[in-house]
C-alpha cells in the first residue's frame, strides 16, 4: 500500500458543509501536491468549462459502456445525468506524483470502499442542520424546492457520515481556519 499521503483522499459531506471551500485552500496551498481526478459526466458543459479540464464529457452510451468494463471505481446518476469516476483518472493523478482527492457522494463512498485504492474518508459537517440550512439559503442560488431536497439528502448523509467506521476523521466545519488546518493535518500528516 502506498504511504498515506500517496493514498487517494475522499472527501464527503452534505451540499453546504464547505467541502468546496476547504478544498480551493488545500490546492492553493498544496498546487503540487495534490490534485483531482477529472471526472466522467454525461451531463452538457456550463459556460466556461472544458473537455478534459472540468470533466469528460462524454454520451450516456459511452458512460454505460465504460461501466460494464467495470472502468468506474464510483458512478452515480443526479438529476437525470451520470457521474463517474474512473480508475485511470485516480491512477492519473498518483503517477503525477500528487495525492489524488476524490469530492464525491455517499453513494460513491461506499463504491470506494469497496475498492483496493487503500482510500482514506474525511467527513465534513456542519455545526448543526439549523447552520446548514442557513448557508443554503444564503447562497440565493436554489429554489425553496432545490433546498429542501438538498436538506433531505443532507439528513441522510449526516446519518451515514455518524456511523462508526464511515470516515477516517470527521471534521465540524464552524470554523473554516480550523476545519482547514484539521484538513491539512490529515492529508499531509503535517
Amino acid at each position: 500500500m502506498p504511504p498515506a499521503t500517496k493514498r487517494p483522499v475522499v472527501v464527503f459531506g452534505p451540499s453546504g458543509t464547505g467541502k468546496s471551500t476547504l478544498l480551493k485552500r488545500l490546492f492553493a496551498e498544496h498546487p503540487g501536491e495534490v490534485g483531482f481526478s477529472i471526472s466522467n459526466t454525461t451531463r452538457s458543459p456550463r459556460p466556461g468549462e472544458a473537455h478534459g479540464r472540468d470533466y469528460h464529457f462524454v454520451t450516456r452510451e459511452e458512460f454505460v459502456a465504460a461501466v460494464e468494463r467495470g472502468e468506474f471505481i464510483e458512478h452515480a446518476e443526479f438529476s437525470g445525468n451520470m457521474y463517474g469516476t474512473t480508475v485511470r483518472a485516480v491512477r492519473d493523478v498518483a503517477e503525477a506524483g500528487k495525492t489524488c482527492i476524490l469530492d464525491i457522494d455517499v453513494q460513491g463512498v461506499r463504491s470506494v470502499k469497496a475498492t483496493d485504492l487503500g482510500a482514506r474518508f474525511v467527513f465534513v459537517a456542519p455545526p448543526s442542520m439549523e447552520e446548514l440550512e442557513r448557508r443554503l439559503r444564503g447562497r440565493g442560488t436554489d429554489s425553496e424546492d432545490s433546498v429542501m431536497k438538498r436538506l433531505q439528502i443532507a439528513q441522510g448523509e449526516l446519518e451515514y457520515g455518524n456511523q462508526p467506521g464511515a470516515c477516517d476523521i470527521k471534521i465540524v466545519n464552524d470554523d473554516v481556519d480550523r476545519a482547514y488546518k484539521a484538513l491539512e493535518q490529515f492529508v499531509f500528516g503535517c
